[in-house]
């Protein structure tokens, strides 16, 4: 993690995660990239196929595509994501599916 002005290149982690993520048996890697009292911004790398499966949801977060394609997935709904898309994750049971090899900001409220 980088000090509390210390700006991150998010392009270089990219690659940096994408390439450990394609290692890993798990098919993904991340990295909390910024952390502080009310917020915490982590950079996850997929390789494609990895999923994120289904999880409880943070009282608010969002999720924005650095790189490749996505799925986002609830009970009840899907949302397909490509680079520079920004979705705010509903306050429910969701998934992660990297469709490509794919790279997302996950920046999270933590009160």
């Amino acid at each position: 993690m980088t000090g509390h002005h210390d700006p991150v290149a998010l392009p270089g982690l990219a690659a940096e995660l994408l390439a450990e993520a394609r290692r890993q048996d798990s098919r993904r890697a991340a990295r909390t990239v910024a952390s502080r009292s009310s917020q915490r911004a982590t950079v996850i790398a997929l390789a494609e196929g990895a999923d994120l499966g289904k999880h409880d949801a943070p009282p608010a977060a969002t999720l924005q595509v650095l790189s490749g394609k996505a799925r986002l997935e609830t009970a009840d709904q899907a949302w397909e994501l490509g680079s520079g898309d920004l979705l705010p994750i509903p306050p429910e049971r969701h998934g992660l599916h990297a469709v490509t090899d794919t790279v997302v900001l996950l920046t999270v409220a933590l009160r």
